[in-house]
């Protein structure tokens, strides 16, 4: 039995994959967003190859916009950042690589969120994060 959550952050795997996904009860009631994501999301359009590529991205970006509400990058989830980057690197892990995710990741911290993601291992050893793993539907279930 699956356990849903009533509010939740969604990466920017998740909100990318949406729109294949068959099964709605991996994600939280309520949906929400880091304003990263949708940061990581504008670089879409701007280096896209193709212009049907840019206007694809476009369109995603400004859907995003339209369903969910965007969580601020406010002082709270700078501070969690600092912990972030602090429990990547005990874990052997460089935050600057992945430097979104470290973002994304903070923002659920800050504002007591689980984080559901199809990219798990992306937030591995983050201490504090509550990562919710969302089936890719691009990788075939074994």
């Amino acid at each position: 039995m699956n356990v849903r959550a009533d509010r939740g952050l969604l990466d920017t795997s998740t909100v990318i994959l949406l729109g294949e996904m068959d099964d709605p009860t991996v994600l939280p009631d309520e949906c929400v967003i880091s304003a990263v994501t949708l940061a990581e999301l504008s670089v879409g359009p701007h280096v896209a190859g193709t212009a049907h590529e840019r206007a694809a991205r476009q369109a995603h970006l400004q859907q995003a916009e339209a369903d969910f509400e965007a969580l601020a990058f406010d002082a709270a989830s700078a501070r969690a950042f600092g912990r972030v980057a602090a429990s990547l690197r005990q874990a052997g892990r460089k935050p600057a690589a992945r430097a979104y995710d470290a973002l994304i990741a903070a923002s659920a911290i800050a504002h007591n969120l689980p984080l559901y993601t199809c990219n798990p291992r992306d937030f591995a050893g983050i201490d504090e994060l509550a990562v919710r793993a969302v089936p890719n539907p691009r990788v075939p279930s074994s």
